[in-house]
Order: structure tokens, then sequence, then C-alpha cells
């Protein structure tokens, strides 16, 4: 964990660029690594990485809206989430955005975490400060608490989900959120755990065994479940084959990038994404690695930073990447 939290830099949040003039006047931010032809289809031979906003914390955990056409993204250690769209650039969209209340000194990080919508366009996100899944109206800003608890026990610090169409969230459960980590007094489960939550609020546990479950994310199909383990003994994402009932079977290795870390490429496993057509943008040592469903590694997006979450926006044609102090986009051929 210290690994990536190391990345953290003491930063006040300067003024964000404005956004049409970072199109025009912004360099290049990174590079693409090409490992496959198959990666033209996915992103331009010469498509570039462009910086839109920095100052940030931690930018965590994107969405796009399209009724609104912005994006959402957090920066949990500052508790706040911020609104980035083409007209506007960026603009605080909630303070406090997680935990209400004056910040514990055991609370690294109060802010909400992984965001997403459910299927009525609500934000459902990953409360690292309350501790919790929460729902969110995207007008009126009311919230409320959907679970906090697994068989009467406060969760660690929620960080990352997934909606299915179904209306189930997947979640993970890490303890990132702690100050002093496993350590932490606050703590109250033993494992951290990988989560369902039904519509009618029942709390399924699926998996217990990782250190660090941390990226989810659901293929087109929702036939297959995406695990990113922030894990820097075991820098892997996994897959989970889910049946009918949307409940994991057997899983296996999708993508080991112990190689990367090994090279010192900044990061770890982290945010996970999927494309219409199945492709997988998987945050990791290096940027976003970009495979196909069976897990062929095509390249990877790179911004010379840890790259926390991504997420497709804009129609599919854009890519937009929250790496340590700065949100970022690319844009994309398909997905």
């Amino acid at each position: 964990m210290m690994n990536r939290r190391s990345l953290l830099a003491a930063l006040s949040v300067a003024p964000f660029l404005d956004a049409a003039r970072v199109a025009a006047e912004e360099p290049a931010f990174g590079a693409v690594r090409r490992l496959d032809p198959g990666l033209d289809r996915i992103v331009a031979p010469g498509a570039s990485v462009r910086r839109l906003a920095s100052g940030f914390r931690w930018a965590e955990g994107p969405v796009w809206v399209p009724r609104e056409n912005c994006l959402l993204f957090g920066d949990p250690p500052s508790n706040t989430v911020h609104r980035w769209s083409a007209k506007n650039g960026v603009e605080v969209f909630l303070r406090p955005s997680g935990l209400q209340s004056p910040v514990p000194s055991a609370i690294r990080e109060a802010g909400l975490n992984g965001l997403a919508l459910d299927g009525q366009g609500r934000l459902i996100a990953a409360d690292s400060g309350s501790r919790g899944i929460v729902r969110i109206d995207l007008k009126s800003r009311a919230r409320e608490t959907l679970a906090d608890r697994f068989e009467g026990k406060r969760f660690n610090s929620p960080n990352d989900l997934c909606v299915a169409r179904s209306g189930d969230v997947y979640f993970t459960d890490p303890t990132y959120g702690f100050a002093e980590g496993d350590e932490s007094p606050l703590r109250e489960l033993p494992w951290c755990g990988l989560y369902r939550l039904s519509p009618g609020g029942k709390v399924d546990l699926l998996d217990r065994s990782h250190r660090r479950p941390n990226g989810v994310a659901l293929s087109p199909d929702e036939r297959t479940l995406y695990l990113s383990l922030s894990d820097e003994k075991q820098p892997e994402v996994l897959a989970y084959a889910l049946d009918a009932d949307g409940m994991p079977g057997d899983r296996r290795l999708f993508l080991d990038l112990r190689a990367d870390l090994a090279a010192g490429k900044p990061g770890l496993p982290d945010g996970i994404k999927t494309g219409a057509s199945g492709t997988v943008f998987a945050t990791g040592p290096g940027g976003v690695h970009v495979c196909t469903a069976a897990g062929q590694a095509l390249g990877v997006i790179e911004t010379g930073k840890a790259v926390a979450n991504c997420a497709i926006g804009q129609g599919g044609k854009s890519l937009f990447l929250t790496s340590a102090d700065s949100l970022a986009v690319i844009s994309l051929r398909s997905s």
C-alpha cells in the first residue's frame, strides 16, 4: 500500500487550466507504447495523451456522465469530487464528497473514490471516508447510504465499484482509507473483501483471499468480472466467471504485471474499465494496459506517473486518465 500512496505529493490545489487553452497549448503528456498492431484499431497511430488539469493530491475514480456531457472524478485525500467539461474545464462538484463531518486523524482518505452510474443515471460511489457505498442524486446532491456493514461489522474503506444492469453493485474494500492501513484501530473486518450489493440491500462476500483488492469491472456481456490487485507481491488482474445469478465461479489470471513492476514502472494495478467491444483498459505499472478480452496485451498508455484509474467518455471517443496529480485524455478510435 505504501508504494502506491507514497506517490501522493503534498500539493495544494493549484488553479485549473482552461480546457480550450490546454487543447491548444499543452504539450503531449506521456506516450503510447505499442506492443501489437492490434492497438491501431483502438488508439490511432500518432494519438497523444494531453493533460487537462493538474494540482490534485490524488486524482481518482472517473466516470463519464452522458446526460450532462461531463466527467466526474474524485480527489479522495482532499474530500472533493470535481466536474470536467470541454466548455468549463474543471469545477468543484462536491466538497465534502465523502465524510461529512470533521476528518479524524485515523482517516487517510475522507472522500469518494470509485464512481459509477446506475441505470437511472444516479451516482453510485465507494465512500472511503464514511466507509460505505452511497448513492447521490446528481441534481439535488442528496445522498443515501446503501450499505456500510457486513454481518454487523463496518467496512474498511470501500475503494472501487461497478454496477451491473440488474442493479447489483460489485465493490472492493481494502484499507487504503485508513492512516494506519491494515493496523488501523478503526478496522472491524479482518480481511479485505470483494463484495456484491444487491438492489434489495443484501451484501454477499465473494472473495476474502486478497491483500489489496482494488479496481473492478464487468465485461459487456456481464459474464466476467475483472479484479485488479494493488499488491506489490501479486500485481495481477484476475477474471472471474459469473453465473446466471451474477455470482463468481472459476477465476483465472488475466494479466500479470510483475515484469513492469520489476522494471521500475510507476504505479500498481488499480482501476480498470471495459469498452463496448470488450477491450480491457487496466491501469498498472507504467500506465493503462490495453488488452483484448482474451487477455492479449496490445499496448500501454503512459503518462510518466502512476495512473490510478480511467474512464471511457464522449461516446467512446475518449479515454480519460486520473494520473497522480493530473487529469489527462487520449482519443480513441474504438473500444
